[in-house]
């Protein structure tokens, strides 16, 4: 029951915070304490959210890793992330689309129970799980970028620069934000990828087969992107292609296999 409450109080805390974010940009009120201002009932929902996950997670034997736990887990992550890196930097906006989905997460996280599946705490392939959640994390935000500078770029070529968009950093900040984000991104998956072949026994066993091939075609993907840039100066349209189809592989691996094994299958 307590965690109901604190888990809806989470929930109401992270929408409150994206809807002020949103009409902070509609108002165009660019300023660093309008920013925390606004922020502020994320940074509460994240404390509370990160009660409920730990209640969740650690409630039994291990560290209770199913589906919807794992996505919890994620998304708070994500948040964490965003809120830092707001400190120094333009991304409070993407809390607009992050908080609504991290307060999803938690939606699904108390509402339904899939499959326990646990992790021994004290195991080296803790590594490889904490490393794969950050690298996870990191190409989520700049996924949400990728959107974001989408609309600013349609709307920069319709010559509809007005409302939320002015209020945007320039595009090059944004792009420029959004290689920082899939370079440490990348480093942190390719991290994973090793940890994952040295810890595991099989990562090609049954189960671990989908995952570890569409793994290493996300890192491929986003290989060739960071190629692409330092190479030929790949922008745009092209970049962001690129960084989507890297984050759909990716999302693919992290959460299809473990979706259909817990869930339908199950």
């Amino acid at each position: 029951m307590h965690s109901i409450i604190i888990g809806s109080m989470a929930i109401f805390l992270y929408l409150i915070a994206a809807v002020l974010l949103g009409a902070r940009l509609r108002n165009q009120i660019i300023t660093e304490a309008s920013k925390w201002k606004s922020m502020a009932p994320a940074v509460v929902a994240l404390l509370l959210h990160g009660w409920v996950m730990g209640n969740h997670l650690l409630n039994g034997p291990g560290v209770n890793l199913g589906v919807f736990n794992a996505v919890s887990l994620v998304t708070w992550v994500i948040s964490v992330i965003l809120i830092l890196s707001a400190i120094k930097r333009p991304t409070e906006n993407l809390g607009i689309i992050v908080f609504p989905g991290t307060a999803l997460a938690i939606a699904m996280e108390l509402t339904f129970s899939g499959e326990r599946i646990s992790e021994p705490l004290e195991s080296p392939i803790e590594i490889h799980i904490i490393i794969s959640i950050a690298a996870y994390s990191l190409l989520s935000i700049a996924a949400v970028q990728a959107v974001l500078l989408t609309v600013q770029d349609r709307n920069l070529r319709n010559k509809h620069p007005g409302g939320f968009i002015r209020a945007l950093p320039p595009l090059q900040t944004m792009e420029r934000l959004l290689f920082q984000m899939i370079g440490v991104g990348f480093i942190m998956m390719t991290l994973s990828l090793l940890t994952g072949f040295i810890f595991l026994d099989n990562m090609f066993a049954q189960h671990l087969v989908h995952k570890t091939v569409l793994s290493i075609i996300a890192w491929g993907v986003f290989a060739t992107l960071l190629w692409g840039r330092w190479k030929f100066g790949w922008r745009g349209k092209k970049a962001i292609r690129w960084t989507l189809s890297g984050f759909v592989f990716l999302a693919l691996a992290y959460f299809g296999s473990k979706t259909v094994l817990e869930i339908i299958l199950n």
